[in-house]
C-alpha cells in the first residue's frame, strides 16, 4: 500500500522538502532503498551514504540536511530526530497492514467462570485464565498462555504465544510480553541450616506499570514479601533476569543478558548495555548508564556513564588488586612529590 509523503508528513509532523505527492510502500536501509522506499540519517557518520541514496526520500536532521542535500536527488522531510521520526514512521506503515486477532475466546482456551475476560479482548488457542484474573479491554493473548489466579492484564497488553503471567501479578495498558516471558516465579530465596537450604515462601507480587516491553525468554521473580516493581516506560530485552523484590524506575531499559539481583533499587532513565551485571540490595540514582558487561558492586548515588570490567581471581587477591587500584591517584600525587622533592635535593647539591 503506498502512502504519500505530504500525508506521512501530517500525520507525523516534520519539513517537507520536495514534492508531497510521492509516494512510499515502506521504509529501508540507505543502502538498499529504492525509488518506492523511505530511509533515514540518524548517524552523521553515514551522511555519504545518505547523499548516494536510491530512497525515494530521507528523514534528516537540521544539521545533516545542507550537506546531504549537495549530492542527494529525492525528497527529504527534515525533522529534530530522525531515528524517533523513523521508529514512529514504522509503527505507521505496520498498521496498514497489521492483523488484528478478532475479539473473543477461542474454544479450546480455558478459561474459569470466575474470571474477567473483555468482549473485546483476544484469547488465543490453549490459552489457560485461572480464577479471579482480569483481562483488559482489547488484550491480545496468544496461543499457550498461561494467567494464573488473581492475576491483572491491562488494556491493549498483548502477549504474544507461550507466556506465564503468574497468580497476583498486575501489568498496565499496552504492554508487551514476547514469548517465553515468565512474569512472577519465585524468588531464590532460602535460609541455610547447617548447609541444608530451607525454602522461604515467596508471597509478593510482580507489579509492571503503563507501556513495558519485556521480550523473550525474560524472567521477573515476584517478591518475597513486598513487590517485585517494574514502572511504566521499562524496555527488558530479551534473556534478562530480574530479582525478587527489584524496583526497576520508569523508562530504564535493559539490553540482552543482564542480572539484577533481588532487592536491587535502579532509578529512573537508566540504561544497560548487554550482559551487565547488579549486584543485590544495591541503590542505583536516575539517568545512570551502565556500560555493557559491568559488574555494578556497589550502589551508584550519581547520574552518569560507568564501567566496570576486571579479569577473574581468588577472591583474596582481587580485594588487594582493587584497593591498589582505589588508590592509584593518590599514590600517583604522592610520586609527584617526591619526584619533585628528589629534583630539588638534587639540584641543589649539584649547586653547591
Amino acid at each position: 500500500m503506498g502512502l504519500r509523503l505530504g500525508e506521512l508528513v501530517e500525520r507525523l509532523g516534520g519539513q517537507l522538502i520536495g514534492d508531497p505527492n510521492i509516494e512510499v510502500i515502506g521504509i529501508a536501509p540507505l543502502t538498499d532503498a529504492g525509488a518506492s522506499h523511505i530511509s533515514f540519517l540518524s548517524n552523521s557518520k553515514f551522511r555519504t551514504q545518505a547523499g548516494q541514496s536510491q530512497a525515494a526520500a530521507l528523514i534528516v536532521s537540521a544539521n545533516d540536511d545542507p550537506v546531504v542535500a549537495q549530492t542527494y536527488q529525492g525528497a527529504r522531510i527534515v525533522v529534530k530526530n530522525p531515528y524517533v521520526h523513523f521508529a514512529r514512521t514504522a509503527q505507521y506503515f505496520e498498521s496498514l497492514t497489521a492483523v488484528v486477532p478478532a475479539p473473543g475466546i477461542h474454544a479450546s482456551a480455558v478459561v474459569d467462570p470466575s474470571a474477567q475476560v473483555d468482549a473485546t479482548a483476544h484469547i488465543g488457542p490453549r490459552v489457560v485464565v485461572e480464577a479471579g484474573a482480569v483481562i483488559g479491554p482489547g488484550a491480545v493473548i496468544e496461543a499457550g498462555c498461561f494467567i494464573g489466579r488473581n492475576a491483572q492484564v491491562g488494556e491493549g497488553t498483548h502477549f504474544f504465544a507461550n507466556v506465564t503471567f503468574q497468580h497476583g501479578c498486575v501489568i498496565g495498558k499496552r504492554g508487551v510480553l514476547h514469548s517465553g516471558a515468565v512474569i512472577g516465579t519465585d524468588g531464590f530465596g532460602f535460609a541455610n541450616e547447617g548447609g541444608v537450604y530451607i525454602k522461604i515462601p515467596q508471597v509478593g507480587r510482580v507489579v509492571i506499570g503503563d507501556d513495558v516491553d519485556i521480550g523473550a525468554n525474560t524472567t521477573v521473580d515476584r517478591g518475597a514479601l513486598a513487590n517485585t516493581i517494574i514502572e511504566d516506560g521499562v524496555k527488558l530485552d530479551n534473556q534478562i533476569q530480574i530479582g525478587h523484590n527489584c524496583h526497576i524506575g520508569a523508562h530504564t531499559a535493559m539490553a540482552g543478558c543482564v542480572g539484577v539481583a533481588g532487592s536491587a533499587k535502579i532509578g529512573k532513565y537508566c540504561t544497560f548495555g548487554g550482559a551487565a551485571m547488579v549486584l543485590g540490595h544495591l541503590t542505583i540514582a536516575d539517568h545512570v548508564h551502565v556500560s555493557s558487561g559491568s559488574m555494578v558492586s556497589r550502589s551508584i548515588l550519581e547520574p552518569g556513564q560507568y564501567t566496570g570490567f576486571y579479569p577473574l581471581a581468588k577472591n583474596s587477591e582481587w580485594e588487594k588488586s582493587a584497593a591498589i587500584v582505589r588508590n592509584l591517584s593518590a599514590m600517583r600525587e604522592k610520586i609527584r612529590t617526591l619526584e619533585k622533592t628528589i629534583k630539588t635535593i638534587t639540584n641543589q647539591a649539584e649547586e653547591s
